[in-house]
């Protein structure tokens, strides 16, 4: 039975054991659904619009809901199925493939928001920073680092239930709270991490923030 994380952020172990394991081919958007047809979801991910194609093959999913397979038997209803779930204005995720020419969605997953910016897609590659923490917040890290050629950097990321978080004990420490783990009960000023971010818009969204060192 697959566990719904309830926290304001997803334990690193717990976010990789639920997520299914799809072709390597298939690519990620994040957004809000802004139209729905018997045979087709478009997705604003950020300032991008995107339209995927469903059929009974897709696989429909809401955090706290049941799972709607898509199944052969079902050919011609995929309308009336996907909306038993997703409606517009409801952020998702969706993984798809790009077959033809058409961008099909394998899974269509509703989330609780469309993340930093507005949304994201698998095509933005992700960067890395490493620094100290010199604040942090439920909704925010920022970090203070080191560039080439000895300048310093300081850098803000927004923080949401999505950003996972990987520390000594995080496990062990949000299963005790019976998932009410905060971040800041894990990350403190002073600490040594690693952020692995998107950029959204203006903003810095952080995807992972590993904690290296504890402040000593």
């Amino acid at each position: 039975m697959t566990r719904t994380v309830s926290t304001l952020f997803a334990v690193a172990l717990v976010s990789s054991l639920s997520t299914p394991l799809l072709a390597q081919d298939t690519k990620s958007a994040r957004g809000l659904v802004t139209a729905m047809t018997a045979n087709a979801v478009t997705v604003k991910a950020g300032t991008q619009e995107m339209t995927f194609t469903v059929d009974a093959k897709t696989m429909v999913t809401a955090e706290g809901g049941s799972t709607a397979a898509r199944q052969a038997a079902e050919a011609g209803k995929p309308g009336a199925q996907l909306a038993e779930l997703i409606k517009v204005g409801n952020a998702v995720e969706v993984s798809y493939q790009e077959i033809k020419g058409a961008m099909h969605a394998v899974r269509i997953r509703r989330v609780s928001t469309p993340g930093a910016g507005g949304g994201s897609t698998s095509d933005q590659a992700p960067a890395m920073a490493n620094g100290t923490v010199d604040a942090i917040s439920a909704t925010s890290l920022t970090i203070t680092g080191s560039a080439s050629g000895g300048a310093t950097f300081k850098q803000t990321f927004t923080i949401d239930r999505d950003t996972k978080v990987v520390a000594q004990g995080a496990s062990t420490a949000d299963a005790a709270s019976g998932g009410k783990l905060q971040i800041t009960d894990v990350v403190g000023s002073g600490d040594t991490v690693t952020v692995t971010y998107h950029k959204a818009g203006s903003t810095l969204h952080a995807a992972e923030v590993r904690v290296r060192q504890k402040r000593k």
